[in-house]
């Protein structure tokens, strides 16, 4: 079971393997409070991606595009498929960071991995 959720709400369940899916740590969040299991920033679109999406609506499907094009090589992808597998009793939490939560990087990750 892959979910998400934004890294500033309170942790509604502490017994699923927390992975923090951003490359940058997010603002006014300390390590302690975010209980994580995993920070993954690796596996996070580019920078040159994040900029050019910019978290506009209008550009999320070409958005989805481009970084399921990105994770296709990137070996941070098969990182994050080893600690599912991994851990096939427990819910897997991706974290991010983003306001928008119907557009965002973490809901591709989930696509990819179910």
């Amino acid at each position: 079971m892959i979910k998400i959720d934004r890294i500033y709400a309170k942790p509604a369940d502490l017994n699923g393997v927390r992975i923090l899916v951003d490359r940058v740590w997010p603002r006014g969040v300390s390590k302690a409070s975010a209980h994580l299991d995993y920070w993954m920033k690796d596996v996070a679109p580019t920078t040159e991606l994040r900029k050019w999406f910019a978290h506009d609506p209008a550009k999320y499907a070409e958005f989805r595009d481009r970084y399921r094009e990105e994770l296709k090589t990137n070996p941070a992808l098969d990182e994050l498929k080893d600690v599912v597998k991994a851990n096939p009793d427990r819910p897997i939490i991706l974290l991010y960071g983003a306001k928008d939560t119907a557009h965002n990087h973490a809901l591709v990750l989930q696509e990819v991995l179910e």
